[in-house]
Parts: C-alpha cells; sequence; structure tokens
C-alpha cells in the first residue's frame, strides 16, 4: 500500500446547522466541490460528536493509519468517520454521517491551506453557523446510542464523564480489529 503524509495539510472546521432536503445530491455536490478544490470534505452529524477533543483524535488517528497502510478506508474522510464514530466497519461509519432533514454538522476540510479556504467559503454559504461541536446535555442520548456506553459504565463514571468514554470508543477502534 502506498504511504502517503498528511502532515503539511491544513485542516479546519465549519460548524453549524443546515438543511439537506436530499441527501444523495448533496453528498454529490459535497463530492464535486472536494473536488473543485482539492480538498477532503467529511461531513459529520455534530449530535453524534462528544467535543473538539473526539474530533482531534479520530483526524490523528486515520491520519496516522493512513501513514502508516494500517487504514481499513482507502479514503481519508471515510477513515476519519470510522473513528469519530467509534465503529471498525465502514459501514457502520456512516451512522456518524449526514442525513436529511435539519441537522447539526461539523465539516472537516483538509488540504493546501489556499484551497481549504476557498472550500470553507464555499460550505459557509450553505451553513447558519453556531457552537455545535462541544459536548452538551442535549447530546448524550445520541452520544449514549452511537458509542453502545452503557447505564454501568455511566453508574460508574458519570454522566460529566461521556466525552472520555468516547474517546476510550475512538482508541479501541485500534485495537479491534
Amino acid at each position: 500500500m502506498k504511504m502517503v503524509s498528511f502532515t503539511p495539510m491544513d485542516i479546519r472546521l465549519v460548524e453549524g446547522s443546515i438543511f439537506i432536503d436530499e441527501l444523495r445530491p448533496y453528498l454529490g455536490r459535497l463530492s464535486a466541490m472536494s473536488s473543485e478544490h482539492d480538498v477532503i470534505i467529511q461531513g459529520v452529524n455534530a449530535d453524534k460528536v462528544a467535543g473538539r477533543e473526539h474530533v482531534d483524535s479520530a483526524i490523528i488517528k486515520a491520519m496516522r493509519s493512513m501513514d502508516n497502510g494500517t487504514n481499513v478506508a482507502n479514503d481519508l474522510g471515510v477513515e476519519i468517520m470510522r473513528y469519530a464514530s467509534g465503529k471498525r466497519q465502514i459501514g457502520e461509519a456512516f451512522s456518524i454521517g449526514l442525513t436529511e432533514g435539519r441537522m447539526n454538522v461539523l465539516f472537516i476540510v483538509i488540504g493546501e491551506t489556499a484551497s481549504v479556504d476557498n472550500a470553507v467559503n464555499d460550505l459557509s454559504g450553505s451553513i447558519e453557523p453556531s457552537s455545535v461541536m462541544p459536548y452538551s446535555d442535549s447530546k448524550k442520548a445520541d452520544i449514549v446510542s452511537q458509542f453502545c456506553i452503557t447505564a454501568d459504565e455511566l453508574d460508574a463514571v458519570g454522566d460529566e464523564k461521556i466525552p472520555y468514554l468516547v474517546l476510550e470508543r475512538v482508541a479501541l477502534v485500534d485495537v479491534l480489529k
């Protein structure tokens, strides 16, 4: 497998809310934007994100797996979703992806700085900006379900530790190969 280094790349996070009328055409537009700007654009459901550390950990682990040739997905964006979702299988990783309707979103944009700037400007035009990445109690049910966090775990550590339990799930993606 070809080794690729992503270290000189710029990474930006764009967060807010959006209404997706039809998912397939929307994903097609994202793909076209990605190609046009020569960047990677990966969208995730921000209601299943437990904060900045969760996203950073998923990005770092995905880039490392691509660099080391231990990746499961051939696409960095999909590999990021695998880690961010806490799921080993690519098909299961889409459980943290975009859906139709109104939703809170987080877009991860990766590429050369000028290209990322242009892509972020294009994305920003269709997003109502708001801070949707940090963990909040309103995300608890979605996150507990996404990461299969048990009542016993919550009893043992408390609800305030949910972001740490998510980080544990992200780390376990590598272990559960």
